[in-house]
């Protein structure tokens, strides 16, 4: 859970534009936007790449952070994250202005664990699902049970197991997991086979 975070060091961003971005990464900073209702107008900072990487890593990408902008100290949780598509290092984010006790929605990752019945399979149909949680509260992932489940099984978003503090935001009736017959590969057509004969044949 996210009940615990951890203080990202930002600097106020003065310079705009592709130029100036691009000198920020090659520093090793993230350009990052901080937004909220609360906020008279938005944050624009860099943050340590390191830092920020190392925090998405051990908390997910709904981390709660404390910002430390040059002494004041601000909590955000992650909104969107850009990732360059060659390098994988992040290019920009945005950030979400936030206060203790204040609950939001969020999609969590579900992950399914266990093995079905025998000569069955699984088939996830949602990776995520979507709950509103207290901010400081929100978990990095749902677990879901598959063991032993027979063929025809179906598990819902309704049938997820959420803590008090949490409502489901997608509808109860969303398809997760499937228990359905292994796939079964097709034999080769008769006349493939008959072609395949014939040219062995000459």
């Amino acid at each position: 859970m996210a009940n615990k975070f951890e203080t990202i060091e930002a600097a106020n961003r003065t310079e705009f534009g592709k130029g100036s971005a691009r000198r920020a990464r090659v520093a090793g900073l993230v350009p990052a936007v901080v937004y909220g209702a609360d906020l008279d107008n938005n944050l624009h900072l860099t943050l340590s790449h390191r830092d920020f990487a190392g925090l998405v890593r051990r908390n997910g990408v709904n981390a709660v952070m404390e910002l430390d902008v040059e002494g004041v100290k601000q909590l955000a949780m992650i909104k969107h994250i850009d990732q360059n598509v060659l390098t994988f290092n992040i290019d920009h984010v945005d950030l979400l202005a936030i206060t203790r006790g204040e609950k939001v929605e969020v999609e969590i990752p579900v992950i399914i664990e266990g093995q079905p019945a025998p000569n069955t399979m699984v088939v996830q149909d949602a990776d995520t699902i979507r709950i509103e949680a207290d901010v400081l509260n929100i978990p990095e992932e749902l677990i879901v049970s598959v063991e032993g489940l027979e063929l025809g099984s179906q598990i819902t978003a309704g049938d997820i197991k959420l803590g008090e503090d949490m409502t489901l935001i997608d509808d109860a009736e969303l398809l997760i997991v499937n228990v359905v017959l292994p796939a079964v590969e097709e034999a080769p057509a008769e006349d493939e086979e008959g072609e395949t004969e014939g040219e062995s044949e000459a």
